[in-house]
Order: C-alpha cells, then structure tokens, then sequence
C-alpha cells in the first residue's frame, strides 16, 4: 500500500487505500484485519490518521471492532447508513422528489415481473394493505401502509 500526493485529505486517501487492501487480499466478512499499529507502518502514517480512516469505515458498518479480539469485516446494511441521512425533517423538496423519481424507476422496472409473477392471493394481500391504511386529509397514506404495500410489491417480484 502507498499513499500519493494529491487533492484529497490524507484520512480520505488511507480510507480508500484500506477499501482497496481489503479487495487485493480477497477480505470477506469476518476475517480479521490487520491493528492500526501495522497498518500504519505499511502505510507510512501516523496512527491517528489509520484511525481516523477506519472509523469512517466503522460508521458506514464495514467493520466491527471486537475487545481485545481486533477489527473484522462485516458487511454494511445497505439501506443503514440512508436511514441515517434520509429525513424529510433536513432534506430539500428537490431531493425529496429525486428520491421519489428514483424510486418510480425502480418500480417500472420490475412492473413486468409483478404482472408475471403475482396471484390472486397477492392481490388481496395489497387490497388488506391498502384497506388498513391510514389515510390523511390530503388522500395518502400513513408511512407504514407505504412501505407494507411497495415491499409486497418487492416480494412478488422475487
């Protein structure tokens, strides 16, 4: 490993040096990864810049940190790390839709795989969904009835 000279912070170059470490040695979940003591030898860094790094990498959950045990690699909830971020509360109208345009692709993307693959038995399901919902003065649903029916939706499509 080898760190270059260039516009990116040094913990933003370490961080992506270990992403690569992992991938060149063939790192799965759970095996072990080296201390901080020897990753920043191999890196010529001081400690505290590997720690900085591999906090990042804690907080987006790929590795977990066992007492007296060392680092392992684990592997990231996708949807974790954009539960943390994604909040109405702080995001703007235009990211809100985007989200939503997003999601849209997505759903007409598996549209012909519903229709292929969906039963009578789903469709009462999403019926039984859209009936307990609970439904606003400005006609929609409550956040839960939403996520109940698109990941039904998800489900038929296997």
């Amino acid at each position: 490993m080898k760190i270059e000279i260039n516009q990116t912070t040094l913990i933003d170059q370490v961080e992506d040096s270990l992403l690569t470490y992992f991938k060149k040695n063939d790192l799965r979940r759970g095996d072990s990864i080296p201390n901080e003591n020897n990753l920043a030898a191999e890196l010529g860094v001081a400690r505290s810049v590997v720690r900085e790094a591999l906090s990042r990498l804690k907080m987006m959950g790929l590795i977990h940190a066992r007492p007296r045990k060392g680092m392992v690699l684990t592997e990231p909830s996708i949807l974790g790390g954009m539960k943390r971020v994604i909040d109405p509360r702080v995001l703007s109208e235009e990211t809100i839709l985007d989200l939503l345009d997003f999601r849209i692709a997505l759903e007409i993307g598996i549209s012909s795989d519903i229709f292929r693959k969906i039963t009578p038995k789903d469709i009462e399901k999403l019926s039984e969904i859209v009936k307990m919902g609970i439904v606003f003065e400005n006609n929609e649903y409550a956040l839960i009835s939403e996520s109940a029916f698109h990941t039904k939706l998800y489900e038929i499509t296997g």
